[in-house]
C-alpha cells in the first residue's frame, strides 16, 4: 500500500478544521455535532476520527491555530504597525466568519478551562511582547496600557461582529490617533 504523503495528510486535516470552522462560526459549538462536520467537510466520519477523537479535539486544534495565526501577525519590529494592521483586518468582509468564530472561542473559555488556558496564553505572549516593547515609551504603566490595547481588539471583533454598520476605518483612526498622542511614533500608516 502507497504511503500517504504528509502534505495530503495535512491538507485533509485543514479541511476538517476548515469545515468545523465554518460550521461553529455559523451554529456555535453546542449546537455543531460532529456529524454536521463530516457532512460539511465531505470527508467520511471514519476519516475525521482518524484525525480527531471528537469535537473538542477540534476546537482545541482551531484555538490553537487561530492564536497561533494572530501572534503571526506580529512577528517584526514594528508593534504598532502590526496593531493598527490587525484592527484593520477586522474591517476586512472575508474577516466575518472568523470573526464570529472568535466570539464563540471566548464564549466557550466561560466553559472549558482547556479552552481559557489556549485563550489566555494566545492573549498573554502577544499582551507581554507589547508591554515589554512599551517600557520607556510612555510614563503609563506597560502592561495596563498594553491590556487597554488587547480590550480594544477585542471590542472592536464583538462590535463588528455584532453591528453590520461599524466604520471600521474611522475606528483603526481614532486608534491611531490615540497612539500617536501616548507613545512617540513617527508614521502610524
Amino acid at each position: 500500500m502507497p504511503k500517504v504523503s504528509d502534505a495530503h495528510l495535512a491538507a485533509r486535516r485543514d479541511q476538517i478544521l476548515a469545515a468545523a470552522a465554518r460550521c461553529f462560526g455559523r451554529d456555535g459549538f453546542h449546537r455543531t455535532s460532529m456529524q454536521d462536520i463530516v457532512r460539511e467537510s465531505g470527508i467520511s466520519a471514519g476519516l475525521v476520527y482518524r484525525y480527531f477523537a471528537g469535537k473538542d479535539d477540534i476546537i482545541v486544534a482551531i484555538v490553537t491555530e487561530w492564536h497561533d495565526q494572530r501572534r503571526a501577525l506580529f512577528e517584526g519590529d514594528d508593534l504598532i504597525a502590526n496593531y493598527l494592521g490587525l484592527l484593520r483586518s477586522i474591517g476586512e468582509p472575508a474577516r466575518r466568519e472568523d470573526l464570529r468564530l472568535g466570539v464563540q472561542v471566548w464564549a466557550e473559555a466561560l466553559r472549558s478551562s482547556q479552552i481559557l488556558d489556549l485563550v489566555r496564553r494566545g492573549a498573554d505572549g502577544p499582551r507581554a511582547d507589547a508591554a515589554r516593547t512599551l517600557r520607556g515609551m510612555t510614563d503609563l504603566d506597560p502592561d495596563a496600557l498594553a491590556r487597554v490595547f488587547v480590550a480594544i481588539y477585542q471590542g472592536l471583533v464583538l462590535q463588528t461582529v455584532c453591528d453590520e454598520t461599524i466604520d471600521n476605518a474611522a475606528v483603526v483612526d481614532a486608534v491611531a490617533a490615540i497612539v500617536a498622542r501616548l507613545l512617540p511614533v513617527e508614521e502610524l500608516q
